[in-house]
């Protein structure tokens, strides 16, 4: 399988989430068994345009049609760097068409193990902290 002419690596690429998508990156996340793990991520960089789904199955990625082109220099103003076009299985009857453009584009395989929601719940965070030492006389 390849992405905006990256090889990924050789893996169960079926299952895909967005874990991350703020303005600095767009991070989707693959794997077989999202919810306990995931061993590869592809993190756009500086994405300017984001049509895709959330969460979606079984992506099939492909060069950008013209007239994706076109949307693109229409929203943007340019051609982005790194331009990746798709269709995906998004639980409908028909596959969902994704395009994404970013300034830039990293494949980060390696198995990342997830926390369960229960456990991330009640993990100590800055809203547990007790507060500063009390005085000793």
């Amino acid at each position: 399988m390849e992405i905006a002419g990256r090889r990924l690596p050789e893996g169960s690429w079926w299952d895909w989430e967005v874990i991350v998508w703020d303005g600095g990156q767009l991070r989707p996340a693959a794997g077989y068994d999202l919810p306990s793990h995931h061993g590869l991520e592809i993190v756009f960089t500086a994405p300017g345009f984001v049509s895709c789904l959330s969460a979606f199955q079984d992506p099939v990625f492909r060069e950008p049609t013209a007239e994706e082109g076109a949307r693109l220099r229409r929203a943007l103003g340019e051609t982005p760097p790194v331009v990746v076009a798709f269709e995906a299985d998004g639980g409908g009857p028909d596959p969902v068409s994704c395009l994404i453009a970013a300034e830039g584009l990293d494949v980060l395989p390696g198995l990342v193990v997830r926390r369960s929601r229960v456990r991330a719940q009640v993990a100590p965070g800055l809203r547990d902290w007790p507060g500063p030492p009390l005085p000793t006389d």
